[in-house]
């Protein structure tokens, strides 16, 4: 094991899966490494919480009958609740756009962390289409290589050179490894939603047609999100705060003092 800083790791995959063990094999390079991780796939649990959850030792550390939040709540006040950095992944298919923050159990593994004021990493890898389904894609341990490498470059180096100074979290996003490293871009999650659904008889499918369109030729998020840039090649980094902040509005503000006039009226016409 490495002797630098102490690192959480967990994931929604399930412990058992390659990209969590992937992640796990570089990390403890550079950190002391404690995984406590869902036993079974707890995909797109958001930030599920459970009244209590079965512990289990593991060869890598802790399985828990639970979701990733239960994982880092469970860590963090209970079986490793010191550490320095949180790392969620690598995830089995991207966390693209601002619709996937409250789904996806990677994520909301990384935002619990950063309501603990413990900085954290998610990191996903984007599979093509071509690869079949996310949840059927084969993978190599070899083709998680650039998430390794990138994850173990920012666990190294993001706490000193102040990253979670202004991010409470990290959403990193990275094509399979190729022959060269991806370069890296900074980004801010798509805006683009494109859930659908359609009625069958007494059932309703739900689909999510964003993944239609990935060809970086007609892709059409815009420059500088995290969808364009990882469709084109690149790793994506978005620097996100848990919680969300809230934005000035003047509208709302005069709104609210509307309310009050309203209900000031309406009162002082029931005194008269």
């Amino acid at each position: 094991m490495g002797d630098g800083i102490e690192v959480l790791l967990t994931n929604d995959d399930g412990i058992d899966t390659g990209g969590i063990r992937a992640v796990y094999d570089g990390l403890v390079e550079v950190a002391d490494v404690t995984v406590v991780a869902p036993a079974e796939d707890q995909s797109a649990t958001g930030r599920s919480l459970s009244h209590e959850v079965d512990v289990f030792e593991h060869e890598l550390g802790y399985a828990v009958d639970g979701t990733p939040a239960d994982c880092v709540v469970a860590a963090l006040a209970e079986l490793d609740p010191d550490p320095d950095l949180v790392v969620a992944g690598c995830n089995r298919g991207a966390n693209l756009g601002e619709y996937v923050l409250g789904r996806s159990g990677t994520i909301s593994a990384a935002v619990e962390a950063a309501f603990f004021d413990v900085p954290a990493i998610a990191a996903s890898m984007y599979i093509p289409i071509d690869r079949g389904p996310v949840h059927e894609a084969d993978l190599r341990l070899e083709e998680y290589a650039e998430a390794t490498r990138v994850t173990r470059f920012l666990a190294e180096n993001a706490l000193e050179a102040g990253v979670f100074e202004h991010a409470g979290y990290l959403n990193v996003n990275v094509p399979i490894a190729d022959a060269e490293p991806a370069p890296i871009e900074i980004t801010r999650p798509s805006k683009r939603y494109e859930m659908d659904a359609e009625r069958e008889g007494e059932t309703i499918h739900l689909s999510d047609r964003i993944w239609d369109s990935m060809d970086p030729e007609v892709i059409p998020d815009p420059a500088g999100t995290d969808r364009r840039a990882v469709a084109e090649g690149r790793i994506s980094i978005s620097p996100l705060a848990a919680p969300h902040s809230t934005n000035d509005h003047e509208s709302l503000e005069s709104l609210v003092e509307a309310y009050a006039e309203r209900w000031e009226s309406t009162r002082t016409e029931r005194a008269d």
